[in-house]
């Protein structure tokens, strides 16, 4: 008789080659050395006829057409539904020009040779599939990341603030300490891998002239020493969350914060009971996100609120783009998904998400666990939350980073919430 329940794990380096653009930073850097390789993880479940899988990258984002590129040769090379398949970036700033950003371009050429990786790695993995137990626990961390908006006296909050400033009041929002784990174990009780989700901005190194994998590198390094031989991180609701203190707390270093992770993920595998009974399924729907309908106050950056970030140079050059985009489209579809695995709703959103729409999303599921996996089939930008917009700040200061309407996050989360009542 077929195993209850298989699992399998893989892992391919995408480090780019010399002479590879990085993006992350609004500016363009040509990176001159690695400080540690690059990856694309794998881990495909599957349970009888059901089966589903997540492809993540130590990228900053993945487009939705190289999403669909990925599942369409999954599906023609490995026969494994597409539909099934959640591709997502870690969000690290460290990486290649997987997408346009800014003044630069993509990188066609890296992105083709990345989808034909991230293939071959699928395939080592359904290659792994052995039989399994499921285990899942969390943990919380308060130390690594914080929320990153400070609201000031005058109302407005500026990203990236700090309380030694006389007008710095108090942190806009919360934080989302979850570190949540799902691991896979073997018919003789060792680890086969396991998948990791967290909220922090992996921002390490990213103005550097260096190519790395950010601490969700270090994470699964430091994972394998302990024993664990493959970790698949899956980056939370992070918009506004870095490592980055405005209160001055110690800041953590990348190999400090990937190290805590995988210490707090360490103390969760203790905590878990595994079994094979962990039905699978898999759901999506395309959500039609407004976009905004700037002032000339805020094509300029001079609305109330506005930050510019580095270079306020950069955002007039690509702002004509911006407002062709906005005035040809319109609107923006996006992808919401949700990928099951017995109680646990692990949603992708293909946006830079602001961890209140995340925490909506798991307080509003219950019975249900729900995650929340950032940067997930596709990539729309910033979605921060309606109050947001009125203070203003960078993630709300309009550019093509941040083009959608205010209501685009509760959109999203509607869609999630939805997806996994109805499943």
């Amino acid at each position: 008789m077929k195993p209850q329940l298989r699992a399998g794990f893989a892992e391919i380096e995408i480090t780019p080659p010399p002479g590879t653009h990085k993006i992350g930073w609004l500016k363009d850097i040509v990176p001159d050395s690695v400080h540690d390789p690059l990856h694309a993880r794998v881990a495909v479940f599957e349970r009888r006829e059901e089966r589903i899988g997540f492809v993540v990258l130590d990228t900053l984002s993945v487009r939705w057409t190289t999403t669909q590129g990925i599942r369409r040769r999954i599906e023609a090379e490995h026969g494994f539904p597409g539909r099934g398949i959640m591709v997502a970036a870690t969000h690290n700033h460290g990486g290649p020009a997987v997408a346009h950003c800014g003044v630069v371009p993509r990188d066609d050429g890296y992105v083709e040779e990345m989808t034909g990786r991230c293939v071959a790695a699928f395939g080592r993995a359904l290659d792994a599939l052995r039989p399994a137990t499921l285990g899942f626990a969390r943990t919380c961390e308060f130390d690594v990341a914080a929320n990153r908006r400070v609201i000031m006296r005058d109302g407005t909050v500026r990203t990236h603030a700090h309380f030694t400033e006389p007008d710095a009041v108090c942190l806009e929002g919360p934080i989302d300490p979850e570190v949540s784990v799902l691991a896979a174990r073997g018919e003789d009780g060792t680890l086969l891998g396991a998948m990791v989700n967290f909220a922090c901005h992996p921002t390490h190194l990213g103005g550097g002239t260096q190519f790395t994998g950010g601490y969700p590198g270090v994470l699964a390094r430091e994972m394998r020493s302990l024993g664990c031989p493959h970790t698949v991180f899956l980056a939370g609701a992070q918009g506004n969350i870095s490592c980055e203190q405005p209160a001055g707390r110690p800041v953590f270093s990348m190999d400090d914060a990937g190290r805590r992770l995988a210490e707090d993920a360490w103390k969760a595998l203790g905590a878990m009971e595994f079994s094979d009974d962990w039905p699978l399924g898999a759901a999506a729907t395309t959500v039609t996100l407004p976009c905004r309908v700037p002032s000339q106050d805020e094509v300029r950056g001079t609305v109330r609120g506005a930050q510019r970030f580095i270079d306020p140079a950069l955002y007039d050059e690509g702002m004509p783009e911006v407002l062709e985009r906005i005035r040809t489209r319109g609107a923006q579809p996006a992808e919401v998904q949700a990928l099951f695995l017995g109680r646990l709703a692990i949603v992708g959103i293909p946006a830079e998400y602001f961890v209140e729409h995340g925490l909506r999303i798991k307080t509003s599921c219950h019975p249900r666990h729900a995650l929340v996996a950032a940067q997930a089939n596709g990539m729309v930008g910033y979605v921060p939350t309606r109050e947001a917009f009125v203070r203003g700040g960078y993630e709300t200061t309009f550019a093509g980073s941040s083009r959608l309407a205010p209501e685009a996050g509760d959109l999203l989360a509607d869609a999630a919430i939805r997806l996994i009542r109805e499943h």
